[in-house]
């Protein structure tokens, strides 16, 4: 060990009540991206009505406006986030995301409110990466998966929360009159609802200057470490691990990211409910149903791990896919809005099972020095297919398989069908070889 390398190793770890502060933040600022990321999915009727736009066009916004640049932004923001201060960085995007968020209220037409979803996508590619690097340096190994835990259940948590908050937002906003704004004139009541979910994260901006950039620890060979052809290298030595489980999970998150986005329009559709009634009920189901899911997979795929089965991450995997698919594809069928939701329940509470897992199996079959790009090149194209094409996919089989807005039931049913069987079997064909990685990432250590 050279002496920075003893230097940074003798530092002694910040106070972990301030630490757990620290989460706290970083959780209020996830959940904050959570609430700008999925409030459009409680406004496809006044967006459309006002816009004049299909259920095709209205999805692209969901997801791949958001997407297309949220992800491909992923792997520079993280290269610089590994190398400049990331406490920084994050408070620049919660700005940024914050703004466009409020700037879609603004957007006069289509293609503005596209170009402004993309604003919205760059600003939220800051904070994950950011944030892992710095929980880092904030919690000794024996503790750091705790953190982590807390910070992932931020997504069914902030999900849930922001179709809540969402919905009561919603319902306070569409009830207000029309009203003026410059360039616009008179506007739609929806147009609030961005500027009353957009404006509060300039708070949380200011919030994140309360958190300090931490000493950073490990961070010898840099170069060597960080290089991404290295990387790629690797992973094409393994792709057959690595690739399968890149498309089988990013199937699975297709699925997911397609219902989130249209379950309170299909409640909508489907039993006359209002969709803010159905975000609030939906919300409460995902926030309660995900965090225990995210928990219990957890604790399956360590147990199987721990009796010998390297393969077990896989196999929780599989169980998640085939235990939420009946569940899926039966919820869009039910005659009535409450066995609707009650299949939506146990459908999310196993589907969840996959989350904080698909993370750590990453983690077995890659040597420590390549994680954080490994992590960065899953997450691009989970992201990519799972939030950019899984609404669309949806609204393209509503749009041009049936030609109604009525039968968007069936098209949640046959995505739902057709998907998790592929994702299931693509992930199971991988598992021979995800144990040979393992062995191979534990000897490259």
């Amino acid at each position: 060990m050279d002496a920075s390398q003893q230097a940074s190793g003798e530092q002694p770890w910040p106070r972990q009540d301030y630490a757990w502060y620290v989460v706290a933040v970083l959780l209020l600022a996830y959940t904050c991206s959570f609430i700008d990321r999925m409030i459009l999915t409680l406004l496809v009727a006044p967006i459309r009505a006002d816009l004049g736009i299909s259920d095709t066009q209205m999805s692209l916004l969901v997801g791949f406006a958001f997407a297309v640049l949220y992800t491909v932004m992923g792997l520079p923001l993280g290269y610089l986030a590994d190398r400049g201060n990331r406490r920084r960085l994050m408070t620049i995007g919660i700005t940024i995301w914050s703004a466009m968020t409020a700037a879609c209220g603004l957007a006069p037409n289509y293609a503005l409110l596209f170009l402004a979803r993309i604003g919205v996508g760059i600003g939220e590619a800051t904070l994950s990466p950011a944030a892992y690097s710095l929980m880092s340096d904030y919690f000794p190994k024996d503790r750091l998966g705790r953190a982590v835990a807390v910070y992932s259940i931020g997504v069914p948590l902030g999900s849930g929360i922001a179709l809540v908050i969402g919905g009561m937002i919603v319902d306070m906003a569409t009830q207000s009159p029309a009203y003026s704004l410059p360039g616009i004139g008179e506007a739609a009541p929806w147009r609030l609802v961005f500027f009353l979910v957009g404006l509060p994260g300039l708070a949380i901006a200011l919030l994140m200057l309360t958190v300090r950039e931490p000493v950073r620890r490990g961070v010898t060979n840099v170069a060597t470490a960080r290089r991404f052809r290295d990387c790629f290298t690797y992973v094409l030595a393994y792709r057959r691990a690595y690739f399968s489980h890149f498309l089988g999970l990013s199937l699975l998150t297709l699925v997911i990211y397609g219902a989130m986005a249209w379950i309170p329009t299909f409640f909508a559709r489907t039993y006359g409910m209002d969709p803010a009634t159905a975000g609030f009920y939906f919300g409460i189901i995902l926030a309660a149903c995900g965090a225990a899911g995210l928990l219990l997979g957890g604790a399956l795929a360590d147990r199987l791990f721990r009796a010998g089965r390297k393969d077990g991450h896989l196999l929780t995997i599989v169980i998640a896919i085939l235990g939420a698919a009946p569940f899926l594809i039966a919820a869009p069928q039910m005659p009535t809005a409450t066995l609707a939701f009650a299949c939506i329940a146990p459908a999310f509470l196993v589907a969840s099972m996959h989350g904080g897992v698909a993370g750590a199996a990453l983690q077995l079959i890659t040597p420590n020095r390549y994680r954080a790009q490994a992590t960065a090149l899953y997450f691009f194209v989970a992201n990519l297919i799972g939030f950019g094409l899984g609404p669309t996919a949806v609204a393209l089989i509503t749009d041009y398989g049936f030609g109604e807005d009525g039968a968007l039931r069936h098209s949640l049913s046959i995505v739902a069908s057709i998907v998790l069987p592929l994702s299931a079997i693509i992930v199971m064909s991988s598992m021979a070889a995800f144990r040979r990685a393992v062995g191979a990432a534990a000897e490259a250590e």
